[in-house]
């Protein structure tokens, strides 16, 4: 019997929220599951994510395999409350004209004050 540890969806639709399972890779998704080790919830800004490591580390000794998801979310509580990455936000070109014009202004005004 092979064991994944993985994501189980609840929550409704386009209001997911996880939960982290150990599951016999067979079964469906959110079907029948062996134990829950811990919980996901994307939607609140910090992400809850709360994984009892023991039992994760208790069950990868016995063989179970986590998934991608799984060993991200795995990874990010181990390192503990590091602040996540900020995501790169690209500016559209009218906003990048308009940020180009505004520093010009500011370099001009700033020369007439030095003056």
């Amino acid at each position: 019997m092979a064991v994944k540890i993985r994501l189980a969806r609840h929550g409704a639709k386009k209001r997911p929220f996880y939960r982290v399972v150990v599951a016999d890779e067979r079964m469906p998704r959110d079907g029948r599951f062996i134990e829950q080790v811990g919980i996901y919830n994307p939607l609140t800004h910090p992400h809850v994510i709360e994984i009892d490591l023991d039992k994760v580390d208790a069950w990868i000794a016995k063989g179970a395999k986590p998934s991608d998801k799984v060993a991200s979310l795995i990874e990010i509580v181990r390192e503990g409350d590091k602040p996540a990455p900020e995501k790169k936000v690209k500016k559209s070109k009218k906003q990048i004209e308009k940020d180009r014009v505004a520093a010009e202004e500011a370099a001009a005004a700033a020369a007439e004050d030095a003056e």
